[in-house]
């Protein structure tokens, strides 16, 4: 019976997004038991740690048979485009997150693009090429508005996007996308998009195909360098809340957006049970959609959970039972919260890892500081970097300003060679292009 009794609970996932959520489960009374997989050495700390692939449906069915789990939440995305959430509702297991027909709003920028033209749902202009040499072709002989956007169709885990300033950038990314495939089978379509301006916001919602229930939002900051300099990554930083948000620009958002998106899925006989995270441009003529996700975003949930009040737990087994509407609403606390990202050195391209990290604990002593792990593994008592984005530092206040000072006070206190951090999360930037 959804909204009573204790869940043991399977979170899917491994990173600082996974890590968040575990926080928010474990808040939760109605935790029996939390499990995780493939999971982390620092979830380990927290949760039952299962050493089964994120991507591996038929072992995380067989484990969530096994332990009789009551609740699967998904965390990253491949997992859904897999299709984990159908085998497991075939076995009676709910899920928080969507079946593989709906996941493919994430899973392919051109069924997306398609969707939205079809129902007219504000997003840019584009084309799509599944021949190299033809965009090749088009960007030589027609192509004369710059910059312009590239997209590889399918996953890059955020890094098959290319804003191209001239033709030559544009040719080079093309090179990279479709003929190198340096994102993969991702780069056997290519979507090329006019590019907007505007600012860019993060907008989540959850909805089980009938209710839906917007979050309050955050702002990313996908470019590695100060400034929005460099190329683009699976972000550097986010903050919650905006002052972008007002009710009436929440009201243009599910009006024009969310609602819409939601109605055409139905009308497409698609069934969507999750989080419908739309990244927005808020543009002259209005809000357009950039993409959609569908799962939280990494690292937006490492601000919007830490202020959640409603219990997670039930968020997630109203949605995967179809019976969001009984929650009536999503509330928020006041605060703020502003999460830093330490990356290690060479991101987003080939880093080096195995680096030592020192200063964790005095980090976390800072008021209002949580340290997450992203990318680390821990070897012979000490913590070791493991990937790109390393850790996440999110930090809750009173306001904005002090969660940014408290986040970047702990972002000081850690050590690692070759550290890199954004110093300019939370300050406000200029209009953005995409």
């Amino acid at each position: 019976m959804a909204g009573s009794g204790r869940l043991k609970v399977f979170l899917i996932g491994s990173g600082g997004r996974e890590h968040a959520l575990a926080d928010a489960i474990l808040r939760s009374p109605r935790t029996e038991r939390l499990y995780v997989a493939p999971g982390s050495d620092a979830l380990a700390a927290v949760a039952t740690r299962i050493k089964v692939a994120a991507d591996d449906v038929a072992g995380i069915r067989k484990c969530a048979r096994d332990l009789a789990i009551d609740l699967v939440v998904v965390g990253p995305e491949a997992p859904l485009v897999a299709g984990v959430a159908d085998a497991l509702t075939a076995d009676g297991i709910a899920v928080f997150g969507p079946k593989k027909q709906a996941a493919q709003l994430e899973g392919s920028k051109v069924f997306t693009k398609n969707l939205l033209r079809k129902y007219h749902i504000p997003t840019a202009e584009s084309r799509v090429f599944d021949d190299a040499r033809h965009a090749e072709l088009w960007f030589a002989e027609q192509q004369s508005q710059w910059p312009v956007v590239l997209k590889a169709d399918g996953l890059a885990a955020g890094k098959g996007v290319v804003i191209a300033q001239d033709r030559a950038e544009a040719l080079e990314a093309v090179e990279r996308i479709m003929v190198r495939r340096e994102f993969g089978d991702a780069g056997a379509r290519l979507l090329v998009e006019e590019c907007l301006i505007g600012e860019e916001l993060s907008v989540m919602a959850i909805t089980d195909g009938r209710t839906l229930l917007t979050l309050e939002p955050a702002r990313d900051h996908k470019r590695v360098f100060d400034g929005d300099a460099g190329p683009n990554t699976g972000g550097m930083g986010a903050y919650s809340p905006t002052a972008l948000w007002t009710p009436e620009l929440e009201a243009t958002v599910e009006a024009r957006v969310l609602l819409p998106t939601l109605h055409a899925l139905n009308r497409e006989g698609i069934e969507y049970r999750g989080v419908l995270y739309a990244g927005l441009m808020l543009t002259a003529d209005g809000p357009k959609v950039l993409e959609f996700n569908v799962r939280f975003g990494d690292p937006e949930t490492q601000v919007i959970l830490p202020r959640l009040a409603t219990d997670f737990v039930d968020i997630a087994e109203k949605t995967a039972a179809g019976r969001l509407d009984e929650l009536g609403s999503i509330e928020f606390r006041p605060d703020a919260a502003l999460v830093v990202v330490l990356a290690s050195e060479g991101y987003p391209g080939p880093c080096k890892t195995g680096r030592r990290i020192a200063g964790l604990g005095e980090a976390a002593a800072v008021p209002g500081v949580t340290v997450q792990h992203a990318g680390t593994r821990q070897e012979l008592g000490h913590w070791l970097t493991q990937g790109g984005r390393v850790l996440g530092v999110t930090a809750v206040g009173g306001s904005l300003e002090e969660a940014r000072h408290r986040a970047y006070e702990a972002c000081d206190r850690i050590h690692f060679e070759g550290v890199h951090y954004r110093r300019d999360i939370g300050v406000v930037r200029d209009a953005t292009r995409r």
